[in-house]
C-alpha cells in the first residue's frame, strides 16, 4: 500500500524544520495592526501571515494561501517573493499555506479561499513585501556576520556577496542569525526597471512533479486501515432516503458497512471496486415530496414566461420606455442558456483521520476556512481541532468552491457514520459529479434595442430570470445588496454608452443545487451583451469593432484590447473563403479580454472554430506565459461548454447526462489555433483564470450570423435530441 508520511500542519513542524527562516508579511484585515512580523524564534510560534520559508540548505519555500488548481498561484507568488529577495530561480519552491484565517484570510472574502481570480491580485504587495523582508533580513545577518555595513551587502541569484572583502555566502548561511533579528517595518520594494523575474515567462515550479508522477493529489493519500466510501445519492434534487435494504450490499466481499447519511446511503470497503459493487447493490427507496419533478424545458418555460414582463430593477438610466416608444428600428430578442457542469478532470474526493483530539483532513479545499469550520461542527470538535491539508487538485473551475461547504459535510459526515474511528477516503465517480448538482445556473435572458435613424443606439432593455447562486447561502448577508450581483454582473454595469438603459431580474426556485462556474455571471450575460450589441451595429450599418470603441469613449482600456485583436486577427482583411470573423469583448474580475474567432461550417451543420485571436489587459503580467495559457485554457473550456454543454432534467427531474461521452467537452482535434496578445501594463495584476472565457462563444456565434444570416440565440450550439 503506497502509505503517505505524515503531513503536519502546525506552524513549527512545517515550517521551521531544521532551523528554517520563516518571514511573513500581514495583509491588512479588521481589527489587526497590518504591521510587518519577522522571524519566528526556535521556540515561540510566529504571530502573522507567513509567506517565506528559507532553509538551511538555500531552498525558499513560498505558502500559497491560494489552492493550486492548475492555474499557476505556486509559480506566480514565487516570483513574486524571488525577485524582492533575489533569489536564483532553481531555489525556489511552493507548497499550500496551512489553514488559518487568522494568518491567510484573503481581504476580498474576509475568509481564507480562491476565487474571483483574485490570486495576484491580493498577492503582488503582500508577497512582495514578505521577500522583501526576508532579503533585509539577510542582509542585515551578513552585515553581522562580518561586521561590514550592509548598505554594502549585495544579492544576486541568491549569492551573498561583499565586494570590499571578498566574502560571499549563500542563504542558507544566514538563516540562524537572521532569525534572532526584526525585519523593517517597512521594506522597501524595487521599482519596475529593477525587476528580474516579473514580466519574464519563468517555468511552473509544479510542472516536473505533475509530469513524473510524483505529484500528490487526494487520491493519492492512504492511510493505515482506511476504508474507501462512496454514497448512493438521490437520483432527483431534493429527495431524500425513505428506507434502504443494505443486505445485499454487505454481501458483497470487501463491503465492511453501510450507513444512512443527511447525504445518502453511504458504503464502506476495504477497496474502491467493492464499494462501487456494494453500491450498486443497494435498495434504496427515495422520498420524492420535497423533489425537482420538472424537466428542464419545464423550468425554462417558466423563465420565459417571466421575461416577458420587467422584474426587479437592478439599473436604470435615461427615460427608457419613452425611447422605445418613440418609432426607432427596434430589435427583441429572447436568449435560453443550460445548467453546466464543471466536470474537472478529478471529481470530488477526501480524506480523513482522527488523531487524538484533532482530525486531520486531506482534500482539494478552495475555501478552506469555511470547509474547516463545518467538519468541525460535524465532527463535534472546534476549529482549531481540525488539521486540513490543502492537496494539489486536478481543476475546479467553481466545483470547490460550495457555498456552505456541503462536500466538506458530506466527508465529514460519512466519517462520523462509521465511528470516527478508521481514517475514510470518500470520492465521487464522474458520474456522481455530472449528475451531483451545483450547476451553472439555468438562465433566460429578453432584450429590447433601439436604433435611432442616425444610427444611434438610443435604448437597452434586458430582462434576466433564472436561479440565484447567492441568496440563500453563506455568502447572502455579505454579497448580496437587494439584488444578486452575480446575476447581473456584465449587464447592469453595461459599458457601452447607451443613453437610456434598464436591466431588471426575476429570481426563480428550484431543489437543483447551483454555484458559481468558471467567470460565474458573465458567463450568460457577456454572450447576450456580446451577440445583441453585435446585432444591433450591423443594423445601424457599422463596423463590429469601430461600432464597439465609437460606443467606448469612456473605456480607454477596453477600446485598447479592441484595437490589439482587430490588429493581431488582421481584422480589416478578408477571411478565406467559406469562413466568417465575429468579435466580443467583456470585462471580468477587473480585466478586459477582446476576442476574434475565425469560423466555418462543417459537412454535419456544425460550427468549426479555426482560430481564435485574444487580446489581454490584466495589468502587469506577472508570468506571460501563464496569462496566455489561462486565455488558452478559459477560450477551450468556454467553447466546449458553448458548443456541447448542457445538464437536461428528463420529465420526472432525472439528469440525463453522466459522464464526458454524453457531457461533451473540447476534444483535441477541435481546438482552434490560439494567439494571445497581452497589453502593456504598470497596473497592478488583475484576474486571468477566469476571463478568457466569456468572450469565446459571442465571438463564436458572431461570425455564425455572417455566415448564416440567422442569430444564435439558444446555448449549446450544438443541439442534441
Amino acid at each position: 500500500m503506497n502509505t503517505l508520511p505524515e503531513v503536519p500542519l502546525s506552524r513549527r513542524e512545517m515550517l521551521l524544520g531544521l532551523g528554517a527562516l520563516v518571514v511573513g508579511a500581514v495583509v491588512p484585515l479588521p481589527g489587526r495592526s497590518g504591521r510587518l512580523l519577522g522571524a519566528e524564534a526556535a521556540t515561540g510560534p510566529l504571530v502573522a501571515n507567513a509567506f517565506v520559508c528559507i532553509a538551511p540548505d538555500s531552498t525558499v519555500t513560498v505558502l500559497s494561501p491560494n489552492i493550486e488548481l492548475g492555474q499557476g498561484p505556486f509559480t506566480g507568488l514565487a516570483t513574486l517573493v524571488a525577485d524582492e529577495l533575489d533569489a536564483d530561480w532553481s531555489q525556489m519552491r511552493a507548497a499550500h499555506a496551512p489553514a488559518d484565517a487568522r494568518l491567510y484570510a484573503n481581504p476580498t472574502f474576509g475568509v481564507q479561499g480562491t476565487g474571483g481570480s483574485t490570486s495576484m491580485y491580493v498577492g503582488y504587495e503582500s508577497l512582495r513585501k514578505a521577500g522583501a523582508a526576508a532579503r533585509a533580513l539577510i542582509v542585515a545577518a551578513a552585515a553581522q556576520s562580518w561586521d561590514v555595513p550592509a548598505a554594502e551587502i549585495t544579492i544576486e541569484r541568491g549569492v551573498v556577496r561583499h565586494a570590499g572583502s571578498g566574502r560571499s555566502g549563500s542563504f542558507g548561511d544566514f538563516v540562524a542569525p537572521a532569525g534572532q533579528l526584526t525585519p523593517p517595518a517597512e521594506p522597501v520594494l524595487k521599482t519596475p526597471d529593477r525587476f528580474i523575474y516579473i514580466g519574464r515567462p519563468l517555468p511552473k515550479l509544479d510542472t516536473r512533479a505533475k509530469t513524473d508522477g510524483s505529484a500528490q493529489y487526494t487520491l493519492d493519500v492512504y492511510r493505515d486501515d482506511m476504508l474507501i466510501a462512496v454514497v448512493a445519492h438521490a437520483p432527483k434534487f431534493g429527495a431524500t432516503v425513505a428506507s434502504f435494504d443494505d443486505a445485499a450490499a454487505r454481501r458483497v466481499r470487501g463491503v465492511v458497512d453501510v450507513r444512512g447519511t443527511d447525504f445518502g446511503v453511504a458504503v464502506y470497503a476495504t477497496s474502491t471496486w467493492a464499494a462501487l459493487r456494494g453500491r450498486q447493490a443497494l435498495a434504496v427507496r427515495w422520498n420524492e415530496a420535497a423533489a425537482e419533478l420538472r424537466s428542464t424545458a419545464a423550468i425554462e418555460a417558466e423563465a420565459l414566461a417571466l421575461v416577458r414582463s420587467r422584474g426587479q430593477v437592478a439599473a436604470e438610466r435615461g427615460a427608457l420606455d419613452a425611447a422605445l416608444a418613440a418609432g426607432h428600428q427596434l430589435i427583441e430578442a429572447e436568449y435560453t442558456f443550460p445548467y453546466l457542469a464543471h466536470a474537472p478532470l478529478e471529481p470530488l474526493d477526501a480524506v480523513i483521520e482522527r488523531r487524538g483530539d484533532l482530525i486531520e483532513v486531506w482534500m482539494g479545499s478552495q475555501i478552506q476556512t469555511g470547509d474547516q469550520m463545518v467538519i468541525a461542527q460535524v465532527c463535534g470538535v472546534k476549529p482549531g481541532q481540525v488539521r486540513l491539508n490543502t492537496m494539489l487538485t486536478g481543476g475546479s473551475f467553481g466545483r470547490r468552491a460550495q457555498q456552505g461547504s456541503q462536500f466538506a459535510a458530506e466527508a465529514a459526515a460519512v466519517f462520523m457514520a462509521a465511528g470516527g474511528r478508521r481514517p475514510v477516503k470518500l470520492f465521487w465517480t464522474r458520474e456522481d459529479d455530472i449528475r451531483g448538482g451545483f450547476y451553472r445556473p439555468q438562465m433566460v435572458h429578453r432584450l429590447r434595442g433601439a436604433i435611432d435613424a442616425e444610427g444611434r443606439i438610443v435604448a437597452w432593455e434586458q430582462v434576466i430570470a433564472g436561479r440565484s447562486i447567492l441568496t440563500g447561502s453563506t455568502f447572502e448577508g455579505a454579497m448580496v445588496n437587494g439584488i444578486d450581483q452575480t446575476m447581473v454582473e456584465g449587464a447592469a454595469d453595461l459599458p457601452y454608452a447607451v443613453p437610456n438603459l434598464q436591466v431588471s431580474v426575476h429570481v426563480t426556485k428550484s431543489p437543483v443545487p447551483v454555484l458559481w462556474w468558471r467567470s460565474v455571471g458573465h458567463t450568460h450575460t457577456g454572450y447576450v451583451v456580446e451577440t445583441f450589441i453585435d446585432e444591433l451595429l450591423e443594423r445601424a450599418g457599422k463596423d463590429p469593432i469601430a461600432g464597439r470603441i465609437e460606443l467606448l469613449a469612456d473605456q480607454p482600456r477596453m477600446a485598447g484590447v479592441l484595437r490589439r485583436v482587430a490588429e493581431i486577427s488582421q481584422w480589416d482583411s478578408p477571411p478565406p473563403a467559406g469562413r466568417a470573423r465575429g468579435v466580443a469583448v467583456v470585462y471580468s474580475f477587473n480585466s478586459w479580454v477582446a476576442e476574434v474567432a475565425e469560423v466555418s461550417i462543417g459537412p454535419a451543420g456544425e460550427p468549426r472554430v479555426h482560430k481564435v485571436w485574444c487580446a489581454v489587459d490584466c495589468g502587469r503580467a506577472v508570468n506571460p506565459d501563464i496569462v496566455a495559457a489561462q486565455m488558452e485554457g478559459g477560450i477551450g473550456y468556454g467553447l466546449g461548454a458553448g458548443l456541447y454543454g448542457a445538464i437536461t432534467l428528463d420529465e420526472g427531474g432525472s439528469v440525463r447526462q453522466s459522464n464526458f461521452h454524453d457531457y461533451r467537452s473540447l476534444r483535441i482535434g477541435e481546438a482552434p489555433e490560439i494567439e494571445v496578445a497581452i497589453m502593456p501594463s504598470a497596473e497592478r495584476p488583475t484576474g486571468v483564470g477566469e476571463p478568457g472565457t466569456p468572450p469565446i462563444m459571442p465571438a463564436v456565434a458572431n461570425a455564425l450570423r455572417r455566415l448564416t444570416g440567422k442569430p444564435a440565440r439558444q446555448l449549446p450550439l450544438v443541439q442534441r435530441g
